[in-house]
């Protein structure tokens, strides 16, 4: 077992991560023509109240659909605003009113905390005294995000509700039984995920290793998915560089297995975070519009994405 496995180190070293990448987040790809309109919300849970940016749609008759938008981190890092051009984004193409939340950190809130709290704000933005309709709900995030945005949704099919219109996974890791270093990347060095990273936000946000079997932590290894029948359409995205590619592969697999699989999308030539830690404008805006038309789909199509 490596050193960083020990949770005394993983925690120290992922607390140290996380200062230095709160101080200088990376600038991502941005869209300078879309400004839209935020307002803010405290939104309560089981493990406190959180912040959170709402994104509103540029014009909605009635109450438009709503999305929860989980940001990445590996469990430890909170950037909530790391996700604002997607938000605003999204936003303007699909017509939906998104929520970025915060949600509680590893390792001071290890699993199932945040879990549990990203369901609890799904709870919250299918309620009907909004502004926007809770009934047209779908949940999405990016790494981390989206292992989050898949325990939700499992959540919501064992507790019979919401009703969430799409789960949208965006190279999520979905299997923390698999070390890193097991995972190949066919860019070698160069993988943005590194194995130490995984090995250090695995061990801080599930110390044991027995645990990381459990089903809203790894829902792409063995057995975890069996039994999904019945759990929110999915549409599953990959970077093809990526060492979390196969596993968001299998997932989909699964999914597919019991009618709950919209779409396997595999973003081409990119790895791991292309869309924040690069300058991929051109692959980024393409994958943008792909999510946004499945989202505005998945809302009943009362409004269209569009690539421009």
């Amino acid at each position: 077992m490596s050193i960083l496995s020990m949770p005394v180190v993983a925690d120290t070293l992922a607390r140290v991560f996380a200062t230095v990448v709160n101080a200088g987040p990376k600038a991502g790809v941005r869209f300078p023509e879309i400004d839209g309109r935020t307002s803010a919300e405290v939104i309560p849970t089981r493990h406190g109240p959180t912040a959170a940016t709402v994104y509103h749609p540029p014009t909605s008759a009635g109450k438009p659909p709503v999305y929860v938008n989980v940001h990445g981190g590996g469990f430890v890092i909170g950037q909530p605003e790391q996700d604002d051009p997607w938000c605003r984004y999204l936003a303007a193409k699909a017509g939906v009113a998104v929520i970025n939340a915060s949600y509680v950190l590893a390792p001071g809130h290890r699993f199932p905390a945040a879990a549990q709290q990203i369901y609890d704000i799904v709870c919250w933005a299918a309620r009907t005294d909004h502004d926007w309709d809770g009934t047209r709900l779908c949940v999405g995030g990016q790494s981390a995000g989206g292992n989050l945005s898949a325990a939700a949704s499992r959540l919501a099919l064992e507790n019979g509700g919401p009703r969430i219109a799409l789960q949208v996974l965006h190279y999520a890791p979905l299997d923390l039984v698999t070390p890193s270093a097991d995972k190949p990347s066919v860019v070698g060095r160069r993988a943005i995920m590194k194995p130490w990273m995984g090995e250090i936000f695995d061990t801080a946000y599930v110390p044991d290793p027995a645990q990381r079997r459990h089903r809203l932590v790894s829902p792409a290894w063995g057995a975890n998915a069996d039994g999904i029948a019945g759990i929110a359409p999915a549409l599953v995205v990959t970077a093809e560089h990526d060492r979390l590619r196969n596993e968001g592969r299998r997932y989909a697999d699964k999914l597919d297995a019991v009618g709950a699989l919209v779409e396997y999308y595999e973003v081409p030539g990119v790895d791991h975070g292309y869309n924040i830690m690069s300058e991929a404008v051109d692959v980024t805006r393409r994958a943008y519009a792909h999510i946004a038309e499945h989202v505005a789909r998945a809302t009943d199509g009362r409004t269209r994405a569009s690539s421009t």
